[in-house]
């Protein structure tokens, strides 16, 4: 892959494809690209006004484009549930929105803001909606998860004092030992469907100034000096996405300094995404505490 661009995607007609957090950022140049070359797309996103002038962005550069905007709130597990009733059969399925190293706050459904966002939406999601995904799921991770670990005595930060980078670490880390997870169960189940992460390396995006404090100064003056842009970012998802040979399992980011920037690579996570009992246990709690129960079938 060395080099690979989304100008050399093949083509997408015939495809359908749901991204999540589509209205900015990495998600919408995910939609941009994916439209311009034939895919439908839906946006999924929690401000569908937003959504919609991103739609209306895309469609000016590419008219024609099939672009459906639909809401999604994945801190609010009644909408993942509103959400999912309506879709059919469809292709690829992007896990890409997320918070940042956000103020404490909670979901509506009380769980720690960044791990209910960023792993227990999604991770509610792609099983509400598995049996109708034909190809495969793509989870957005970052490498952020090398900050994080998996504390199963209070994964809401109910007891610990909250340090937020480290808990977005812990919700990075999640989606990954979720990606690993899923594809075993896909694999010991007989299923052609893919389980696959990507992670766009140090990107300039929105997420840079939500923090809600000083950090959102500091580091929209990094972004002028280290970060790539959206469209850089978003190439490894799009790659993940749509190479037709990337096995389950894999994790696609940036080759460049230290991940952080350059063309997709299959790269590297840390030890901990790929600890099997801790993936296990944390599908277990993320059942648990979302109420959504996967059921993987052989497909036939």
């Amino acid at each position: 892959m060395s080099g690979w661009s989304s100008a050399e995607m093949g083509g997408q007609a015939g495809r359908t494809v749901i991204v999540t957090g589509a209205n900015s950022g990495l998600g919408a140049v995910t939609a941009r690209e994916l439209a311009a070359k034939g895919a439908s797309v839906v946006m999924a996103c929690r401000d569908t006004a937003k959504g919609e002038q991103a739609r209306e962005a895309i469609l000016e550069e590419h008219p024609g484009a099939d672009l459906e905007v639909r809401a999604l709130d994945l801190a609010d597990l009644s909408s993942i549930y509103e959400f999912a009733k309506d879709v059919s059969t469809f292709d690829v399925l992007i896990n890409n929105a997320g918070v940042m190293a956000v103020p404490k706050s909670r979901t509506k459904d009380g769980f720690e803001m960044q791990f209910g966002t960023n792993h227990l939406g999604h991770f509610a999601l792609t099983g509400l909606l598995l049996g109708r995904i034909r190809d495969r799921v793509v989870t957005v991770s970052s490498m952020a998860h090398t900050l994080g670990s998996i504390d199963f005595d209070d994964l809401n930060w109910e007891k610990r004092n909250y340090q937020r980078w480290r808990a977005y670490g812990q919700s990075k880390l999640a989606n990954l030992l979720f990606t690993y997870e899923l594809q075993r169960r896909l694999a010991d189940a007989g299923s052609p469907v893919r389980s696959v992460a990507a992670h766009p390396g140090y990107a300039s995006t929105n997420l840079q100034s939500h923090t809600q404090s000083v950090q959102d100064k500091l580091m929209g003056i990094t972004n002028l000096v280290l970060a790539q842009s959206a469209y850089a970012g978003a190439q490894p998802s799009l790659y993940a996405a749509t190479a037709p040979s990337i096995p389950g399992g894999s994790f696609v980011g940036p080759g460049g300094f230290r991940g952080m920037r350059g063309a997709p690579v299959l790269a590297r996570s840390n030890r901990h995404s790929r600890d099997v009992a801790v993936a296990g246990r944390l599908w277990e709690e993320s059942e648990a505490l979302t109420g959504v129960v996967y059921d993987i079938r052989q497909r036939r």
